[in-house]
């Protein structure tokens, strides 16, 4: 299993793909160096992306700031120490809270080795993540191509890498999360590099901000 670990491994990843796709080497030229955005692994990398998901960013950085001032170190078991008093106050959603209580919960007893996921198979690693409820595909996903460092991963069903691949490509319509998928499929073992390019492109046809963390 590839992981990628810096720039480096996003310039082979590029190049691969254009060998296997040339048309995404024009994509590229259209817009801006294609960016790591690589964190630890673990569980405030989990919990931002949680925190990030249907908000604008401004509203996700004065959350997450809040919950860093709370906890003082982002651990799991820090964020269960914290008085619920002090949490009622970050801003988060219902479903968020209880989302990473979840994740904290299973963190901190031990059901879940978060920096483990990068040394195992991707679909294993999305098995272990969703089986948390509240953690989606998506969140999984994301985890994984920029806390865990999975290569070979497409969420298809991010919006942005749907609106990004219906114009590169030409396509009359935003394909479907089933037509994303298989069409990445052309793409691996390098489908994380992939979309990280097309997130770019769309930042570049959009001119605001498109990947999920930052």
């Amino acid at each position: 299993m590839t992981v990628i670990h810096g720039d480096d491994d996003i310039t082979n990843g590029l190049t691969a793909l254009f060998a296997l796709d040339p048309s995404l080497s024009l994509i590229a030229s259209r817009c801006g160096p294609v960016p790591l955005r690589l964190s630890e692994p673990g569980f405030a990398g989990l919990a931002s992306i949680v925190v990030s998901q249907m908000v604008s960013r401004a509203s996700a950085d004065a959350i997450w700031g809040r919950i860093v001032a709370g906890t003082q170190v982002m651990t799991a078991d820090r964020y269960l120490a914290v008085h619920p008093d002090i949490a009622a106050g970050f801003g988060l959603s219902r479903a968020k809270a209880q989302t990473l209580q979840r994740i904290a919960t299973a963190v901190a007893e031990g059901g879940l080795d978060l920096e483990a996921l990068s040394q195992i198979d991707a679909a294993t690693a999305m098995a272990e993540l969703t089986a948390v409820k509240g953690v989606g595909p998506w969140t999984a996903q994301v985890y994984l191509m920029f806390c865990g460092g999975h290569a070979d991963i497409f969420p298809a069903g991010d919006v942005a890498l749907q609106a990004a691949v219906a114009h590169a490509l030409d396509m009359e319509a935003r394909p479907t999360v089933r037509q994303l998928a298989v069409l990445s499929e052309k793409w691996s073992p390098w489908r994380s590099v992939a979309a990280r390019l097309f997130w770019s492109y769309y930042a570049a046809i959009t001119r605001r901000e498109a990947l999920p963390i930052a």
